[in-house]
């Protein structure tokens, strides 16, 4: 980057914008532009210095961060937001509806409202501050992100050839995995899918414990099919899609009459829990090539080992095509082993599945 990340720190604590705005100029990469209390302030502050992003806090005086939000987008203001809150713990609901409302991503505040332990989230505040500040700088003239209801949805699409072979074979499962932008991306694919989609879905979602069950929720409102958060012995049928719960491993559990979700607590796996990686090899042992596995946007390599074991079996394996994405990690390493046989845009995701 020749320039900087220019960021607005929003938080009604004078110590909090201070430890926050400290923490992010100690970066190179990025800039603390300015401050504000509230988010009446912040919306001048944004006619006034133009950021790359906004750090936002959702307990303010005056004007809230949900209310922010929902003026920023009146406003047509795109500029990414990312919540750093201590009410994103304690409630998972207005998190989700911050989502909802066009927020980019949230951390949590790791002691509270006033967090002066604020630096055990810096490596991880920095990492979402490059990522979106540089994509949203990159847009030719700052074009519009992470706006889910103005994607648009192409009215049909040609199937490439890898996916059509498939249409003849018998896909039993859906697996996806999927990490650092993954709220807004499943928001996006969800709500186009087919009520009749004969084959159940599983998604492991990197998140905390104490938030999928809200976001689960929140996408069921959305979608055709019922979208809940996985609970231990749920049977795996038709029209369900199931949501990895936060701090926990998701597997299938195979049963003479009908397969199972079992939840477990063991190890992370690649530094998560849960783990693509563990969903995928549970639903290769279970199914073997009768299943579709999707690796998404997110950091890191988490699900591309056993997307290989499903490629090498003879399952249909897909990646998010990189632009689409917000961190293209995930996919770009799976594509570059060479374990997936087709690389789907985010906008075509659910015509392919």
């Amino acid at each position: 980057m020749k320039e900087p990340i220019t960021v607005l720190v929003v938080d009604d604590s004078a110590l909090m914008r201070n430890l926050i705005s400290k923490m992010l100029d100690n970066d190179p990469g990025i800039t603390v532009i300015a401050t504000a209390m509230n988010g009446e302030f912040a919306l001048e502050k944004i006619k006034k210095y133009s950021p790359d992003v906004i750090i936002l806090d959702l307990e303010m005086p005056v004007l809230n961060g949900i209310d922010f939000l929902k003026r920023k987008r009146l406003e047509s203001i795109y500029t990414p937001v990312i919540i750093l809150s201590s009410m994103a713990k304690k409630g998972a609901r207005i998190t989700m509806e911050a989502l909802s409302l066009g927020a980019s991503d949230f951390i949590l505040k790791p002691s509270g409202s006033i967090s002066r332990d604020i630096e055990k989230v810096k490596n991880e505040l920095i990492q979402l501050v490059k990522v979106y500040g540089l994509k949203y700088k990159i847009q030719e003239n700052k074009e519009i992100i992470n706006e889910p209801d103005k994607t648009p949805v192409p009215s049909e699409i040609t199937i490439p050839p890898i996916i059509e072979q498939y249409k003849k074979k018998s896909i039993e499962i859906i697996a996806i995995g999927i990490s650092t932008g993954g709220p807004n991306a499943l928001r996006q694919i969800l709500p186009h899918l087919n009520k009749n989609l004969p084959a159940p879905i599983l998604i492991v979602q990197h998140m905390p414990a104490g938030f999928t069950e809200e976001f689960a929720k929140s996408l069921n409102r959305i979608c055709p099919l019922e979208v809940k958060e996985a609970e231990d012995g749920d049977l795996i049928r038709e029209g369900r899609i199931f949501i990895a719960p936060g701090d926990s491993h998701l597997k299938v559990q195979q049963k003479p009459l009908a397969n199972t979700i079992h939840i477990t607590q063991s190890a992370p796996v690649n530094g998560h829990r849960p783990s693509v990686d563990v969903l995928f090899a549970s639903v290769a042992k279970v199914y073997n090539k009768n299943c579709m596995a999707i690796i998404m946007t997110g950091m890191g390599k988490d699900g591309v080992h056993e997307i290989g074991t499903i490629y090498k079996i003879g399952g249909l394996t897909i990646a998010q095509e990189g632009s689409t994405c917000i961190v293209p990690g995930m996919p770009l390493t799976a594509i570059r082993k060479g374990y997936i046989r087709n690389v789907v845009p985010l906008a075509h995701m659910a015509e392919v599945i």
